[in-house]
Formats: structure tokens, C-alpha cells, sequence
């Protein structure tokens, strides 16, 4: 039913329809043949409410109450509860976002991960004051809304409401659902949600490093749970970015008899130590190891950052140490064309203040010149214990 109740009709749901009949079907079989018996809600799931026993669900709203009345939040609960709090946070955020990117992938729209993020925040503190657990974006629920027809965020609150009223309405009634109709739902529904096309396409053409991500990830989902796998699957990819943006930082020396650069003469006793790409902590002492070779048979040195986008906290500790070993090697150092994100590091960390030897020019070409001239003042490096006004 679930596969040909679309091809009749879409103006009802067809998992609204398979499982109200199914369920109707189930009810009058097991009436008419009492040795027919089928699992459903109510013969797996019980509940206890005031001292009364309810099959499935049972038909009580939910109601205002303090999480920790039973014993009172103390500092030791906090303590036990802060870091499940923070990781059941964290990959709830996680999975949210993983159902807007499905969702603007089937819908064809575009989410606003801000909203999704305060929306799901604000719920989640709500949520414990009426009896309800932390919720994240559901994948399956999204996947079936939007086939179902959804076109807008008020899907959701209809999708609520729906629920709100089978419980304190319509709960005797999904008693009788069979949990087989549930079962063909979700494989219906993981179906859809594994797009078969688009997985193999992925497999086929993608980098190696991000099929070995995407078959870690499936393995674990298959194998554990989805939280087990995108706990994973966030951490390769995290080490993952982290080593191809280690591959997009380079650097290189440009001495004075080098023909190249743009067929720039640098002036004598000049040299220039280029880097290229973010300066962070996966790349940082790579970039800067061979920062001594750009010393040696000069007696200033041209940082040329003009191409570095953002500098952390390693990266600015990795320059700070070259620096020291030029200052060691009574070498003069002008940091030339820092960005602005950078160059707001630089400032902080008032680098021209904590060492003396060290200069900055706007662009390469002034620091060049630069550079020549406190080589012209200070031929020997060394008397620079005074820095010009």
C-alpha cells in the first residue's frame, strides 16, 4: 500500500492510509479468528499512570513539573549530567542540521542553520519541564513529511499537533497499530533516505579520503546507531579538513639573487620568506621551519603574509618563536601585507612591542624598501635595541 497508494491518489498521506487500514484489517481478523495474533502497540508497550495500567499510550497530557524534584539539582548531579548534557547538545545539533541539508535537498529550498539551531535550543529547555527528553531534527520524520507533501515549517507544528491530539484523543485507537506496519514504514522511509543513486555516485567519483568517511559512517549506523556514527563521522572529517588545509599552506625563500617573483630585485641584504594559506596548528611549524634559511646571508628578513587568511593561536606561537631565533641570529624582521584577521592577532599580541627587531609594512613592496632602509641604518643588525619613531 505504501507503494501504490500514490500512484491512486496523493491528496491522502500514504502512510496515513496503509496504516489506518492495515490496522482496521489486523482489528477484525484477530475478532473473527481468535488464534490470529498480531504484536502491536498496545500488546508490546504498557504504561502506569496513578495507579491505572494503560496498553500503548496512555491518554494523559503532558504537565508542567521540576526535572529534579525527586532529589534536587545538586552539585554533584550537575557534574554527572554536564558532559552527557553537553554531548547529547552537540550531536543534536549535529543531526538537526543533517535534516535541514536533507530537507533542502528534497524540497529544493535553503534552511537557515541559525534558526534551526535556537529553535531546537529554546525546545530542549522547555522540553524537561513538562516530562519530555532532549529531541533533535528527525531524519525519518523529516524525510516522510515533505513526501507526504510538506512545504513549509508548519508542517512541523501541524506534525505536533497531530501527535498531541492522538494522545490525549485517539491513544486507545493506535493501540491497535501492528508493529510490522511500523517496521514496512521505516524501511520505506530508509529507503528513500539513502538516495542508492546518489551514494554510488558518491562512491564512484569521490576522493578516497571521503568514501573511506562515508562507509565508516554507513558501516557504523548499521552496525551501532546513528549517534555512534556521526559522533565518529564528524571527528574523521574534522581530521580530515584539518590535513587538507595543512597540504594548502606552503611557503618558500626568495633571495637576493633570485631571478623569479615577478622579476623583483630584492636589495642586498634582503631576503623574503613567503607563506601561502592559513597559518593554524596543523601546518603552523611546517610553515615556519625553514624560516632560518631565509637568515642566512641576509640581514633583514620580508615575512610576506599577504596570502594567509587566518592565524590561531599556534600558528601565532610557531611566529613568535621563528622570530626569536631570527632575533637570536641578530636578524631584522618586517611582516609585510598581513590581512586583516591576522594583522588584529598581530595587535593583540602587540608583537611589535614585545619584540623590538620587528617591523610591519602594508604591502610586500613597502616592506621591501622597508627592509632596505633598516639594513642602510643598522648595517651590522645588531645595535637595533632602539626602534625608529
Amino acid at each position: 500500500m505504501l507503494l501504490l497508494w500514490p500512484r491512486v491518489t496523493k491528496a491522502v498521506p500514504a502512510p496515513l492510509a496503509a496504516i489506518l487500514l492495515v490496522s482496521v484489517g489486523v482489528a477484525l481478523i484477530a475478532r473473527a479468528h481468535p488464534g490470529f495474533e498480531v504484536a502491536t502497540i498496545g500488546s508490546r508497550f504498557h504504561a502506569t499512570v496513578a495507579g491505572r495500567s494503560y496498553a500503548g499510550i496512555p491518554p494523559v497530557p503532558p504537565l508542567p513539573a521540576l526535572p529534579w524534584a525527586d532529589g534536587g539539582m545538586t552539585l554533584a548531579r550537575l557534574r554527572e549530567l554536564l558532559g552527557p548534557a553537553l554531548a547529547i547538545a552537540m550531536l543534536g545539533a549535529i543531526e538537526s542540521l543533517l535534516s535541514a541539508v536533507i530537507a533542502d535537498a528534497l524540497t529544493g529550498k535553503r534552511h537557515d542553520p541559525n534558526a534551526e539551531l535556537v529553535g531546537l535550543g529554546c525546545a530542549n529547555l522547555v522540553a524537561p519541564f513538562f516530562g519530555g527528553i532532549a529531541a533533535t531534527g528527525a531524519l525519518a520524520r523529516t524525510a516522510t513529511n515533505i513526501r507526504a507533501g510538506a512545504t513549509s515549517p508548519v508542517a512541523s507544528v501541524v506534525h505536533a499537533s497531530t501527535v498531541l491530539a492522538a494522545v490525549l484523543v485517539a491513544a486507545p485507537l493506535v493501540a491497535y497499530v501492528p508493529m510490522s506496519a511500523l517496521a514496512a514504514l521505516l524501511l520505506l522511509v530508509a529507503w528513500n533516505m539513502s538516495d542508492v543513486r546518489h551514494f554510488a555516485h558518491t562512491v564512484r567519483v569521490a576522493p578516497r579520503s571521503d568514501v573511506a568517511v562515508l562507509l565508516t559512517c554507513f558501516g557504523l549506523t548499521v552496525a551501532f546507531d546513528m549517534v555512534v556514527a556521526i559522533g565518529v563521522g564528524v571527528v574523521l572529517a574534522a581530521l580530515l579538513f584539518m590535513k587538507r588545509m595543512s597540504e594548502l599552506t606552503s611557503s618558500r625563500v626568495v633571495v637576493s639573487s633570485s631571478s623569479e617573483d615577478h622579476a623583483r630585485a630584492l636589495p642586498a641584504g634582503v631576503s623574503v620568506y613567503e607563506i601561502a594559506g592559513p597559518l593554524f596548528f596543523g601546518a603552523a611549524q611546517r610553515a615556519m621551519g625553514a624560516i632560518e634559511t631565509a637568515g642566512v646571508g641576509a640581514q633583514a628578513v620580508v615575512l610576506s603574509l599577504g596570502t594567509v587568511p587566518t592565524i590561531d593561536a599556534t600558528g601565532l606561537v610557531a611566529l613568535e618563536s621563528a622570530i626569536a631565533r631570527l632575533r637570536v641570529m641578530r636578524k631584522l624582521v618586517v611582516i609585510a601585507g598581513p590581512l586583516p584577521e591576522p594583522r588584529s592577532v598581530f595587535e593583540r599580541a602587540n608583537l611589535e612591542v614585545a619584540h623590538e627587531h620587528v617591523f610591519f609594512a602594508d604591502t610586500l613592496e613597502e616592506g621591501i624598501q622597508l627592509a632596505h632602509d633598516l639594513v642602510l641604518l643598522s648595517p651590522e643588525s645588531a645595535r637595533i635595541s632602539v626602534k625608529p619613531a
